[in-house]
């Protein structure tokens, strides 16, 4: 019996990620490819595929490229993801990460994705309302938008779902994040450059992080997770802020672990954790694929068991 998804993860602007691996990358000369390998992603994608490796039940919709969705298709089929995806003429982009596997540096090229078309988000719209009709409970809106899409069509789907009492996670950047956070989604989680942008001024030190947060708060938004990379993340919701630090930690690759992290917040929200477990949880699921090549993440119980690792601290602003 097929069981309705309780979460929903929308990407606009999926990708697939190509992640090769050099032993000594070198700006301006050739370098020799030792391993290549290219997964369906996009920040939604991951989400929906860490999500569902937890048990739950999903489904994915947004934009596809019509002409190279082998691997999605692949995916969905393997994580028993529900596929709502909307196709459009054209390939999906093709994001390229370059492992340096020497300095243990990951160089990103991404691509713009390809151009929607009128029209194309009316039908995504159609698809998420009706996965509304059939009681998901979690909306997960990821990533950037393409070419062709209004800057306030993340705002607009926060709005739908927040008139039809769902709860929205929101993670994205730029003017997309700056129209949506009006919205107010319940979860947000720009990173320490997202952040400093939408504050419109430098945010040297914790203080200014939480307050920045906050500011952001005031919209309705129950939680706000700032990801710092290696700096770990701050996380506020209420008057109560707290710090994570994750352990020393070996870096096979950065792919997806923002994305991770917005699957445990998830995760823990669902199962009502306080905040510093959540903070815990969180940072222990970005560990997770820190470890992977590529977006993925290593089994429950080792996720679960790094949670020991993570270092919590109250922030007293």
């Amino acid at each position: 019996m097929t069981v309705a998804p309780r979460i929903v993860t929308v990407s606009l602007n999926a990708a697939i990620d190509q992640t090769i691996g050099t032993a000594d990358f070198a700006v301006g000369e050739v370098n020799r490819v030792a391993w290549e390998q290219s997964d369906a992603g996009g920040k939604g994608v991951n989400v929906a595929s860490f999500l569902a490796g937890f048990g739950y039940p999903v489904a994915v919709t947004g934009l596809l490229g019509a002409d190279n969705t082998d691997l999605f298709v692949r995916l969905f089929a393997e994580k028993g993801l529900t596929d709502r995806f909307v196709r459009i003429p054209g390939r999906t982009r093709v994001n390229l990460k370059i492992v340096d596997e020497k300095r243990q540096l990951v160089t990103e090229i991404n691509f713009p994705g390809v151009a929607s078309r009128p029209g194309d988000l009316s039908t995504v719209t159609a698809a998420v309302e009706e996965l509304v009709r059939q009681d998901a409970e979690w909306f997960a809106l990821c990533g950037s938008l393409p070419a062709g899409l209004p800057a306030t069509s993340y705002r607009d789907l926060t709005l739908l779902l927040k008139s039809r009492g769902r709860k929205v996670v929101l993670d994205t950047s730029g003017v997309g994040l700056a129209h949506a956070i009006a919205a107010g989604p319940d979860i947000i989680k720009p990173n320490i450059e997202e952040l400093t942008e939408l504050a419109g001024r430098p945010l040297d030190g914790e203080a200014a992080i939480v307050e920045a947060a906050r500011a952001l708060r005031q919209h309705g938004i129950a939680l706000v997770a700032v990801s710092m990379g290696a700096r770990g993340a701050i996380f506020v919701d209420g008057q109560t802020a707290v710090h994570a630090a994750p352990p020393p930690v070996a870096v096979k690759s950065t792919v997806g672990a923002g994305d991770a992290m917005v699957a445990g917040i998830v995760h823990a929200a669902i199962h009502e954790l306080s905040l510093e477990d959540t903070a815990r949880l969180a940072t222990a699921f970005a560990i997770g694929a820190l470890g992977e090549i590529g977006p993925r993440l290593p089994p429950r119980k080792e996720i679960e068991a790094q949670q020991a690792g993570v270092m919590t601290r109250w922030i007293a602003t």
